[in-house]
């Protein structure tokens, strides 16, 4: 039984029942076809904003770095918390795109306005500006890395810290259901459109067989974003397999019903380790659970499949269990049951 990420099915049945559907049907290549205008106006209803451009991508490392090599110029970088996808796991994606990471300690994933205008500061006090990096864009994950979420109240802050300093402000939504469905979250898309430039909507781990929708608010950021996503390989030609599939999840609310339901699933692990005394490494309400397993108990948990993290002393270790819109009611409940067994 696997708990080591959300990506390890296929995808939604409606979806499947949507491209058999249309299996036979011919449309125009690029994302220019019906499928993904019927999508983005999906998408534009949670929004409120008619004027977002949007665009079909095929995975979160194409999109991360074709949107911040399209809002870049070469001499200029973006912030990012260490935790950062963008600086741990994307093999230097973004540097290979020319650009700098400045990335800033982060404290539980987040990282923080205060950081932001200091890191801003730095370059605008310098007086040799023409020797070093410009943050340009700040770049933050929702949820981050560690399954947390930022609070309405941060992203304002930040949001409005961005704008004094004419940074750019990015927000990876790889997994943005799982946030939006999480306990205590006080997020709405509509809130995502007004207080960033530009951010994603995760399908890939999110129900889809692949893909991201990118939604740019900023004007700045809209003029030949096409070319870019051509440029770094991402315009798929048979484009309607994007739109078909955002369609399918947003038409009727489907995308916010499976990915609650994995975050409910996920807290039943949460609550099961820690009625066992199992502490979390992380205090998480979204589906990516870390845990400080001793290793006996890991021995025990064997024939489930999770994430090993990091060693944290001789005896424990941290590790992630990660529910998805596709994980099994009795899959859960059979774990929580060995759970209670350690």
């Amino acid at each position: 039984m696997r708990f080591n990420n959300d990506y390890n099915c296929g995808a939604h049945p409606e979806i499947i029942k949507a491209l058999e559907n249309t299996n036979n049907e011919s449309y125009c290549g690029y994302g220019l076809d019906e499928w993904c205008l019927k999508a983005s106006d999906e998408i534009k209803k949670y929004l409120g904003n008619a004027n977002a451009d949007i665009h079909f991508l095929v995975g979160g490392t194409q999109t991360n770095f074709t949107v911040i090599a399209a809002a870049l110029r070469p001499f200029q970088g973006v912030i990012s918390a260490d935790s950062g996808h963008i600086n741990v796991h994307e093999t230097g994606a973004v540097e290979n795109t020319g650009h700098k990471v400045h990335v800033l300690k982060s404290e539980n994933g987040k990282i923080t306005a205060e950081q932001i205008a200091k890191e801003a500061e730095f370059f605008n006090t310098s007086d040799v500006k023409e020797h070093i990096t410009q943050p340009k864009m700040v770049y933050i994950s929702f949820p981050t890395e560690y399954g947390t979420i930022y609070t309405k109240q941060e992203l304002e802050e930040i949001s409005k810290t961005c704008k004094k300093y004419k940074l750019y402000l990015f927000i990876d939504g790889a997994r943005l259901g799982y946030g939006l469905g999480s306990k205590g979250c006080d997020i709405t898309m509509k809130d995502l459109a007004e207080l960033t430039d530009v951010f994603y909507i995760g399908g890939t781990k999110c129900g889809a067989f692949f893909g991201e929708a990118v939604v740019i608010t900023n004007d700045e950021l809209k003029e030949n974003f096409r070319s870019y996503i051509k440029q770094n390989g991402g315009l798929l030609a048979k484009g309607w397999l994007l739109g078909i599939q955002f369609y399918t999840l947003f038409k009727d609310g489907l995308y916010f019903d499976i990915t609650k339901k994995a975050d409910e699933l996920a807290l039943e692990i949460k609550n099961a380790f820690e009625s066992k005394g199992i502490p979390s490494y992380i205090e998480s309400f979204t589906n990516q659970q870390f845990v400080i397993l001793p290793n006996d108990a890991m021995e025990k948990l064997k024939k489930y499949i999770y994430e090993f993290e990091m060693k944290i002393d001789e005896n424990h270790s941290c590790v992630r269990f990660c529910t998805s819109w596709s994980s099994k009611k009795e899959d859960v409940s059979e774990l929580v049951k060995d759970i209670k067994l350690l």
